[in-house]
């Protein structure tokens, strides 16, 4: 399960560790991750996150399993994953995504609405499959995705289910940048403390601007037609 901890290098930097696992996004899981960002946002600034994992995988999303036993709770169960996504793209403080590992779906939609992100360049893929595993992106997924990428890298990324090495996910835009993972954790933290001393309502207020038509869909119950395959 997330764990939250202070950077020993760095101590205005908070630790996000989604896990060791597939960090995948199970009910309990999206609460102690929403219950370890009301700790960073309560604390006075400077502050900033740093979101990691350990392992071969940062997150591999949905989890399906979980709603494969529970199929009355779709609607409730993607709304809470809209709502941490919208957390996440609006959240007053300066936050990096640390990538470790495999990056996909909702997980590469998480990482996406973090500030930036920096991938392990020579392993680990950032891919969005849903065109594969036959599960059509809901209009707030989409509007996220549509808000943090290109038009052309958008389109190539959802609609062919591409799998991005990190020095291809840098070159398309998908992270900022690939480092080794050696450096991983400390370019990361580095990128952090940078911003740590940004303003939190400020900042908050040019996110909630900036991605008001993502922010909009993310946070309406309307899920459309979207359903599981089958």
């Amino acid at each position: 399960m997330p764990t939250l901890t202070r950077s020993a290098d760095a101590p205005d930097v908070f630790l996000l560790h989604l896990g060791d696992g597939e960090n995948r996004f199970s009910p309990d899981w999206v609460a102690e991750v929403g219950a370890a960002l009301d700790e960073v946002v309560a604390t006075p600034e400077p502050r900033a996150l740093v979101t990691t994992a350990s392992g071969k995988t940062w997150s591999q999303g949905l989890d399906l399993a979980w709603l494969g036993e529970n199929p009355d709770g779709f609607a409730g169960y993607v709304d809470s994953v809209h709502a941490l996504l919208a957390r996440v793209v609006a959240l007053p403080v300066p936050c990096v995504a640390a990538v470790q590992g495999h990056c996909y779906a909702a997980g590469a939609m998480i990482a996406l609405a973090h500030d930036q992100r920096v991938m392990r360049s020579d392993r680990g893929y950032f891919c969005l499959p849903e065109v594969d595993i036959r599960i059509p992106f809901t209009p707030g997924m989409s509007a996220l995705i549509a808000a943090r990428l290109t038009p052309a890298v958008a389109h190539e990324a959802m609609t062919t289910g591409q799998r991005y090495g990190g020095a291809a996910a840098a070159a398309a835009g998908l992270v900022d940048v690939a480092v080794p993972e050696e450096e991983l954790l400390a370019v990361a933290v580095a990128r952090a403390q940078e911003l740590a001393g940004k303003h939190g309502p400020t900042l908050g207020a040019i996110k909630e601007e900036l991605y008001e038509r993502a922010l909009g869909k993310l946070r309406s119950s309307a899920l459309g037609s979207t359903s599981l395959p089958g």
